[in-house]
C-alpha cells in the first residue's frame, strides 16, 4: 500500500509540474509607455524587409486548449551600424491565418479575429479599421547574456514598449532577426473580448490575456 501511495503521489507531482510548465508564459512582456525610436547615423547599412521569407508565429490560449497561426508583414527596414540597429515595421492585420484548424472552423474564427463577422467587429483586431500593425525598435541592450530588443508595438491606435530576447546575424547582403517566444498582455492594448480581468462571471469561458509571439524577419541590403 506504501508503494502503491508513493507511485500516486509521484504520478500527481509530475503532472502538475507538467502543466505549471505548460503554463508558464515565456519571457512574459512588461508593456510600458512609449519611447524614443533609435536611431543610427546616415552611413548605416540599410536593409530591406523580404515580406514573403518574414513571418510572425502567435499562440493564444484558453481552458479547453490553443490556437496557434501566422501573420504576415507589409513593409519594413532595418538599419545597422556595428551594434546599433534601427528599425520599424508594418504588419498586416487582414494576413491573420488560423494552422490549427481547417474548414469551416478555421475560416470561421480567422473571420472572428480579424472583426469581419457582423456585430462582432471590435471583439479583437477590426482589421477594416485598423489594417496595420506597427512596430519601432528604440534600441537593444545585453541582459544575462543575451541580446534584448525595446520597440513600441503600436495595436488598435495603442502604442506600448516592449522588451524581449533576439538574435541577428548578417550573411553576404540578408539580414535575419529572430526573436524567441515572448508574452505580450492583449488588454495592454485594449483587445478585451473574454479577458477574465476586464469582465466579471466568465466562469471557464474566458480565453487567456497572454498571446505567445515569435517573429522572423528576412532583409536585404541595399547597395
Amino acid at each position: 500500500m506504501k508503494f502503491k501511495f508513493l507511485t500516486l503521489f509521484t504520478m500527481a507531482a509530475l503532472l502538475t509540474a507538467t502543466v505549471s510548465c505548460k503554463n508558464e508564459a515565456k519571457n512574459e512582456t512588461e508593456a510600458a509607455d512609449a519611447e524614443t525610436v533609435a536611431e543610427v547615423t546616415t552611413e548605416a547599412s540599410k536593409f530591406m524587409l523580404d515580406k514573403e521569407a518574414s513571418e510572425i508565429s502567435w499562440e493564444g490560449a484558453k481552458p479547453t486548449g490553443t490556437h496557434t497561426g501566422t501573420l504576415g508583414l507589409e513593409s519594413g527596414v532595418v538599419r545597422l551600424e556595428d551594434e546599433m540597429i534601427s528599425g520599424s515595421f508594418l504588419i498586416d492585420m487582414t494576413s491573420i491565418v488560423v494552422t490549427d484548424l481547417e474548414g469551416d472552423q478555421k475560416a470561421s474564427l480567422e473571420d472572428h479575429l480579424k472583426g469581419t463577422v457582423e456585430g462582432k467587429e471590435g471583439d479583437f483586431f477590426n482589421v477594416n479599421k485598423y489594417p496595420t500593425a506597427a512596430f519601432e525598435i528604440t534600441g537593444v541592450t545585453e541582459k544575462d547574456g543575451k541580446k534584448m530588443m525595446a520597440g513600441n508595438l503600436t495595436l488598435k491606435e495603442t502604442k506600448k514598449n516592449i522588451e524581449f530576447p533576439v538574435t541577428y546575424e548578417v550573411a553576404g547582403n540578408t539580414l535575419t532577426l529572430k526573436s524567441e517566444p515572448f508574452t505580450i498582455d492583449r488588454t495592454d492594448w485594449n483587445v478585451n473580448y473574454g479577458s477574465k480581468s476586464v469582465f466579471d462571471n466568465l466562469g471557464d469561458k474566458f480565453i487567456n490575456d497572454e498571446i505567445e509571439l515569435e517573429f522572423t524577419i528576412v532583409a536585404n541590403q541595399q547597395m
